[in-house]
C-alpha cells in the first residue's frame, strides 16, 4: 500500500487542492493520515480517473457545440460547473478517507538476572580497590550502585532487572536516562517494588549518589532487593522465563551475574534455543572464587532444642573438608552458660569431651557424634570446635554453636480413650515408664475400680479450668466428645488457645463414625470441632463410610513439611529418618475427612492415590496453631506397628512429638502469657512464624495494637526488633514473621508488657540447604558456555572487566546493539471528519448542478 501513496498523494493535490489540516499539528508520535479507500493498486484509480477525463472532453465538445451563440465566458463557466460535478463524483467514489497515524517507539531493552541463592552469601571476595573481604552478594550490590554500569546500560537502553533462585521475580524496570544523563524513577516504583520483593519496609535510609554510579541506583535498596535467601538455583528455568517474558520486547541481550552455582532444574543449556532463536546474545558476569579453598569447616550441628534431667544428651556435628583428605583434626565439645561472655565467648567454653577424627573426601560429610549426661536445669551453648591442620583458609568456620534448654519439670499428660485401643495401651505404658513424665488417664469405658499403668485414674473429663489447666499435653484416641458436654469443650478450647496446651487427636471409626448422635454433628461441640485441623463430612448417613480401610499396608507420603519437621524424625539426621520412615510398611486405615482447614499444614498423607482428591493421597498427620497452642491430628492409630521395625521408633515418636506440642506449656518464662514458634529447627531463607499469647496484669486477655519482640543472633550478636501484630479473631493473640537471613541460632525475647522484668523466650536453630554449598566456587565452564551459545554474547569475570574490556574482549557496551524500533499504527477511519468532508463535496455538486440548470434556463439553452 505504501508504494501507492505517493500517486495518493498526487491525485489528492491535483484534484481537490488539499490544504493544510491542523490535525498534522499535533505532537511527532501523531499525525493524520489520508487514503484514497477505493485505491488498492493502479488499477483502481487508473480507469476512474481515465472515465472521468473522457467525460470532461465530452462535457466541453458538448457545450463547445451549444454555447456559439453565447459569449465565449459563459461557455466554459458552465463547463466549469459540469466539470466539477463529475469531479465531485469521483471523488465520492475513491472514497477519501482520513485516519490518525500513530508512531510507538519501542526501546531496546536489557534483561539483567542477578542470582539470589545462598550460595551468593558466600564470603570470598574483596571489594574492588580494598582489602575489605565481602560476600558475593555485597560485590553484587557494589557493582550496580557505585560502578557505572547500570548508567551507561540506561543510556540506550530500557533495563528490566530480574532476581533468581529457585522462584524468578521482576523487581524493577529503569527506564532510558534523557538528554540530561538522569531520569529518576516514581516513588511508587521505588517503594512498591522494594517491599513487595523483600517482604519488609523500604529501607528509611537512602545512600548518597556515588561519583560514579548512577543517582537513581544509589536510591535503591539492592541489600533488600537482591538479599541472598534462595534454597536452590534455577538458573535454566531463570533464562528461560526470562527471554520468553521478554520476547516481545527489542531484546538486545540478558546479562547474568552469577556463580554460575545451577543445582535444580532444567539445566540451562535448554535456554539457548530460545537465545539463538529471538537472537538475543547472554553475557554473564561472574561472581566468587573459582577455586576450592583448603578448608576444614563445621556443616552443621545437630542438638535438642531443649532436653530434661536424666536424659542422655546427644549432639552430632558435621564436618567437611577440602584438599584436607584423610588428615586427622581434633574435635572438641565446649559447653557455657548462655549469658555469659556475648560475641567474645563465641567458639569457647568448657571442655566437656573431644574426639580424633579422619576426615572424608574432599566434600563429603564427616560426622562426629557426642554423648554426655544432662546438666543441671537452664540455658547452655554448646560448641563443636575443630582444630584446622595448618593451611586452612577460613578460622571462622571451625567451629558452630547451639544453644540447649534444660527444663527441669515433669510433662504431665492425660490419656483420653473412647476404648481401650492397642494404641492407647502401648502409649500409656511407654509414658508410666517415662521418669520425665506424668500420666493420668480417662478411659471411658472404664468401670469403677479398674487398674491401670497411671498415676491417676479419672472417672470423668476434668472441667473445671483448675483441674484441666494443670496438664501440658492431653492425647485423645477416637473419645465420645458427647460426655465431656459444652462446658468440657469450652474448657478444653480455652486450655489450648489462651494456656498453650498441645493436643493429639489420633481418628477412629468408632465414636467419630457415629451416624446418628454423633459428636461431629452436635451443634454443642462447635468448639470441639474447631480444634481439628481438618473438615469433616456432615450429615453422616447410616450408609457413609466411616472408615477407609486396606488389606494391605499403605506407606506415609511426608511432604516437605513432614520432611522438615525435625519432631517427626526417627533417626539423628534427615536422611537417616527418611530411611527408617521408608522400612515401615505404612498404615491399614484411615477416617476419611473432606478436606485440610485454611492455616493448617498437612505433614503426611496416606499414600493411596485412591484415598485422596486431585490425585494426592488423604491427610493423616496434619498440624495447627490454634491460638497460642499446637493441634496434631492423626487419621488412625496404628504408630504402634512402628514397633516391627525397631521397637525404639514407637518411643521416639511420642516421645518427640509430645515434647513438641508441650512446649508452649513447658517452657512459659511467665505465668502472663506463652512464646511460640512454628519448628524447633528452619533452613536458611524459610519463614518463621511467631505466635504469642499474652495477658494483662489482671490476667484478662491484653489489649493492645501490636506487642515488641526482640530478635538475637547469638553467634554475631546483631539484634533487629521484631513486631508481633494483634489477631483481630482472637483477643490476647499477636503474631508475626521473619526471614532469617544468616546461619545459627536466633533467640526471640518478649518483655511482657507492663511486667516487672517478666521474659518470654524461644529458639530456633538456622541451618543453610547442603545443595547450596556442595558446589561453592564460581563456575566459569558452565558460564562460558552460555554466553557462546548465542553469538555476539562474552564472559567476563568482574564489573571492570565489562565496563572496560581487556585485549582481545570488547566491553559488554560495545557489544550490545541498540534494537529500538519503531511501528507505525493506523487507527479507524476518521468518521466525523469523512462526514464533514462529504457534506462539503454534495453542497459542491448540488451547487454546481443548481447554478447550470439555472444559467441554462436564463440563456434558453436546452
Amino acid at each position: 500500500m505504501k508504494r501507492f501513496l505517493w500517486q495518493k498523494l498526487i491525485l489528492a493535490n491535483l484534484l481537490l487542492g488539499l490544504w493544510s489540516s491542523p490535525l498534522w499539528a499535533q505532537q511527532e508520535a501523531t499525525r493524520i493520515h489520508f487514503e484514497w479507500g477505493r485505491i488498492q493498486s493502479n488499477a483502481d484509480w487508473i480507469l476512474p480517473v481515465a472515465a472521468c477525463v473522457l467525460f470532461l472532453l465530452y462535457v466541453r465538445l458538448m457545450y463547445q457545440k451549444d454555447s456559439q451563440e453565447l459569449p465565449g465566458w459563459l461557455g466554459w463557466l458552465l463547463t466549469a460547473f459540469r466539470s466539477i460535478v463529475f469531479l465531485a463524483l469521483l471523488i465520492l467514489y475513491l472514497d477519501p478517507t482520513w485516519r490518525t497515524e500513530r508512531e510507538l517507539v519501542h526501546p531496546s531493552r536489557v534483561a539483567l538476572l542477578v542470582d539470589t541463592s545462598l550460595s551468593m552469601a558466600t564470603t570470598d571476595v574483596n571489594l574492588p580497590g580494598t582489602s575489605l573481604t565481602a560476600s558475593r552478594s555485597q560485590l553484587v550490590q557494589y557493582g550496580l550502585e557505585q560502578t557505572p554500569l547500570l548508567e551507561q546500560l540506561r543510556r540506550t537502553h530500557q533495563v528490566s532487572i530480574w532476581r533468581f533462585d529457585q522462584e524468578v521475580k521482576r523487581l524493577l524496570e529503569l527506564d532510558r536516562l534523557g538528554k540530561s544523563g538522569s531520569k529518576e524513577p516514581s516513588d511508587d516504583q521505588l517503594g512498591t517494588d522494594q517491599s513487595a520483593s523483600s517482604g519488609q519496609e523500604p529501607s528509611s535510609s537512602e545512600n548518597p549518589a556515588q561519583a560514579n554510579g548512577s543517582p537513581e541506583a544509589s536510591r535503591i535498596a539492592w541489600d533488600q532487593l537482591l538479599r541472598p535467601v534462595g534454597q536452590e538455583t534455577h538458573l535454566g528455568t531463570a533464562l528461560r522465563q526470562v527471554l520468553i517474558e521478554e520476547r516481545a520486547m527489542p531484546l538486545a541481550g540478558v546479562i547474568l551475574i552469577s556463580d554460575g552455582g545451577h543445582n535444580a532444574g532444567p539445566a540451562p543449556e535448554t535456554a539457548l534455543p530460545l537465545a539463538q532463536e529471538a537472537k538475543v546474545p547472554i553475557f554473564a558476569i561472574g561472581i566468587g572464587s573459582d577455586k576450592k579453598p583448603s578448608n576444614v569447616r563445621v556443616v552443621d550441628l545437630l542438638a535438642p532444642a531443649r532436653a530434661y534431667p536424666g536424659d542422655r544428651l546427644t549432639i552430632t556435628a558435621y564436618l567437611q573438608a577440602e584438599q584436607f583428605a584423610k588428615r586427622e583434626v581434633v574435635v572438641e565439645l565446649l559447653a557455657r552458660q548462655a549469658t555469659a561472655g556475648g560475641m567474645k565467648a563465641m567458639g569457647t567454653g568448657q571442655r566437656e569431651d573431644s574426639q580424633r577424627v579422619i576426615l572424608g573426601a574432599d566434600g563429603e560429610m564427616t560426622p562426629v557424634k557426642f554423648e554426655i549426661p544432662t546438666p543441671e536445669p537452664g540455658r547452655r551453648i554448646y560448641c563443636v570446635r575443630v582444630q584446622p591442620p595448618a593451611g586452612d583458609t577460613d578460622a571462622t568456620d571451625n567451629f558452630r554453636e547451639a544453644e540447649v534448654e534444660i527444663v527441669e519439670r515433669k510433662n504431665k499428660v492425660l490419656l483420653v480413650a473412647g476404648g481401650p485401643t492397642r494404641e492407647y495401651q502401648f502409649l500409656r505404658n511407654l509414658l508410666y515408664r517415662d521418669k520425665s513424665t506424668m500420666v493420668d488417664i480417662y478411659l471411658q469405658t472404664g468401670q469403677p475400680g479398674i487398674s491401670q499403668e497411671a498415676n491417676q485414674i479419672l472417672d470423668d473429663f476434668p472441667i473445671l479450668r483448675q483441674e484441666l489447666y494443670q496438664y501440658d499435653c492431653i492425647v485423645a484416641f477416637d473419645p465420645d466428645w458427647n460426655k465431656i458436654g459444652p462446658q468440657g469443650a469450652e474448657v478444653l478450647e480455652s486450655w489450648v488457645a489462651e494456656q498453650g496446651g498441645g493436643l493429639i487427636l489420633v481418628a477412629g471409626p468408632v465414636h467419630m463414625g457415629e451416624a446418628v448422635g454423633g459428636w461431629i454433628e452436635n451443634p454443642q461441640l462447635a468448639k470441639i470441632r474447631s480444634l481439628y485441623p481438618v473438615e469433616f463430612h456432615r450429615q453422616l448417613s447410616i450408609s457413609s463410610p466411616t472408615e477407609y480401610a486396606s488389606e494391605q499396608p499403605w506407606p506415609l507420603e511426608f511432604t516437605r513439611a513432614g520432611l522438615e519437621a525435625q519432631y517427626l524424625w526417627l533417626e539423628e539426621s534427615a536422611s537417616a529418618s527418611q530411611s527408617a520412615w521408608q522400612r515401615f510398611p505404612g498404615v491399614y486405615s484411615f477416617f476419611p475427612v473432606r478436606g485440610v482447614k485454611p492455616g493448617a499444614t498437612v505433614l503426611a498423607r496416606f499414600s493411596d492415590p485412591r484415598s485422596g482428591q486431585g490425585g494426592e493421597g488423604a491427610p493423616y498427620f496434619v498440624t495447627q496453631f490454634y491460638g497460642s497452642g499446637r493441634v496434631f491430628y492423626m487419621g488412625s492409630g496404628e504408630m504402634w506397628r512402628l514397633r516391627a521395625v525397631e521397637e525404639k521408633y514407637f518411643e521416639i515418636f511420642y516421645t518427640k512429638l509430645i515434647r513438641h506440642v508441650s512446649q508452649g506449656r513447658l517452657l512459659r518464662g511467665s505465668p502472663r502469657g506463652v512464646l511460640l514458634v512454628g519448628q524447633e529447627q528452619y533452613q536458611l531463607g524459610n519463614i518463621v512464624e511467631v505466635r504469642a499469647q499474652l495477658t494483662n496484669a489482671q490476667m484478662q486477655p491484653l489489649e493492645a495494637p501490636s506487642v515488641q519482640a526482640q530478635l538475637l543472633h547469638v553467634e554475631t550478636g546483631s539484634v533487629q526488633n521484631l513486631t508481633l501484630i494483634a489477631d483481630s479473631s482472637r483477643p490476647g493473640m499477636f503474631a508475626g514473621q521473619f526471614t532469617p537471613t544468616e546461619e545459627g541460632t536466633y533467640r526471640v525475647e518478649l518483655l511482657v508488657p507492663d511486667s516487672a522484668d517478666e521474659r518470654l523466650v524461644q529458639t530456633i536453630r538456622v541451618r543453610m540447604p547442603k545443595l547450596e554449598s556442595q558446589t561453592p566456587q564460581r563456575r566459569d565452564d558452565l558460564l562460558s558456555r552460555l554466553t557462546q551459545g548465542v553469538e555476539g554474547g562474552q564472559y567476563y569475570l568482574s564489573f571492570e572487566e565489562a565496563l572496560q574490556g581487556t585485549a582481545g574482549k570488547p566491553s559488554l557496551l560495545s557489544l550490545l546493539q541498540d534494537k529500538t524500533r519503531t511501528t507505525v499504527l493506523l487507527d479507524a477511519p476518521n468518521r466525523p471528519q469523512k462526514e464533514q468532508w462529504l457534506q462539503v463535496i454534495l453542497a459542491v455538486l448540488c451547487g454546481c448542478l443548481f447554478l447550470e440548470w439555472t444559467i441554462r434556463r436564463l440563456v434558453r439553452l436546452a
